[in-house]
Order: structure tokens, then sequence, then C-alpha cells
């Protein structure tokens, strides 16, 4: 599903606040350090008993999230048949969901959720600044993300360096500067 514009920006600009409000420094992101920052819970599926690991595979392959009933949120994942750039896509994603304040389950909150992962773990200011190649395997290999999410990065960059703005906004010279990149 395609979002309009406006909403690509929101949740760029809300990735670029994340990255101030909870110190991200250094790349590749871990969502493992980035989740315990907002107070969020991370369960592996492992770590469940045989019926709710089962029912947790039921409901998703990947991971979910939810809010419990003493208001916590959580994200469970599958540890057991995914690899680790799937996983953090996954948690990402569910972060995505609650930053985003999603409440809804529906196409839109999830294709919000999935360009907030996408552009959280590798934002194209930072593909720019920091690979010198910027081709898949680079990416995949900076960002620890899958090949998949390394190639939509890739279209995305080339998207951006030939028909985004001729300076970098806000909200990407906020990513940069949380990095410790100076800004030409």
């Amino acid at each position: 599903m395609k979002l309009n514009s406006e909403t690509y920006e929101y949740i760029k600009n809300t990735v670029a606040d994340m990255y101030e409000e909870c110190g991200i420094h250094e790349i590749p992101i871990s969502p493992f350090r980035l989740a315990p920052k907002m107070g969020i819970s991370i369960i592996p599926y492992s770590s469940l008993d045989e019926e709710a690991k089962a029912e947790a595979l039921r409901y998703s392959p990947d991971g979910f999230s939810l809010e419990t009933i003493d208001n916590k949120w959580c994200i469970y994942y599958n540890d057991d048949s995914l690899d680790i750039p799937r996983i953090h896509q996954t948690i990402m994603h569910e972060i995505g969901h609650y930053i985003l304040g999603h409440t809804e389950e529906g196409k839109v909150e999830e294709a919000e959720a999935k360009f907030f992962a996408k552009y959280a773990l590798a934002p194209t200011p930072l593909i720019h600044a920091l690979l010198d190649e910027k081709n898949v395997e680079r990416i995949m290999a900076t960002f620890n993300i899958g090949f998949q999410a390394a190639s939509i990065a890739k279209e995305n960059y080339e998207k951006w360096v030939n028909y985004g703005p001729a300076t970098y906004t806000d909200y990407e010279q906020k990513i940069l500067m949380q990095l410790g990149i100076e800004i030409e």
C-alpha cells in the first residue's frame, strides 16, 4: 500500500525524533537496545510455553506487539526460524506501531509501520553520508538488514538522489547530527 507524501514525511520526522530522544549514536541500530529505552519488553517465542508459542506462531510467524493490562508494551518475536536482520526488521516494525500510536490493525497501520522500520534501520541520508559504494551488499552489511530491505533502501536512495531536495531536510540533518556526521 502506498502512503501519501505527508505521511512519509511525518514518519521520517518521527524517526529523526526517535534517534534524538533515544540517543542513537551508532549504526547498525539494535532494536534490542532501543526498545528498553522506550520501556518496551522484547520476548522471544522460545521463552513461551508450548501452548503460548503455538498460539503466537498462529498469530504471526514473525512477531507481534501488544499492550498488557497494566499498560506495558511487549514485542514478541520468532527467534527460531528468522535470521538476525529479519528479527531486527520485525522488532523495529513493532516499535513503529508503538511510536506511531497505532491502536487499530489495518492496511494503513501496517504500511506505516513497515515504512517506519525500513527508514529507521537504513535512513537515506546515512546511506548517502556513510557509503562510498551504494550497492545492496554494502547496505546490507552496514545496516545489518536483509537483501529485500537493502534493495528497497537502495531504490529509495536512488529516488532521493534524483528527485529529492538539493539540501538536507531538518529531519535528515537531525539524523546525521545524532551520528556525529558533519553536514556539507
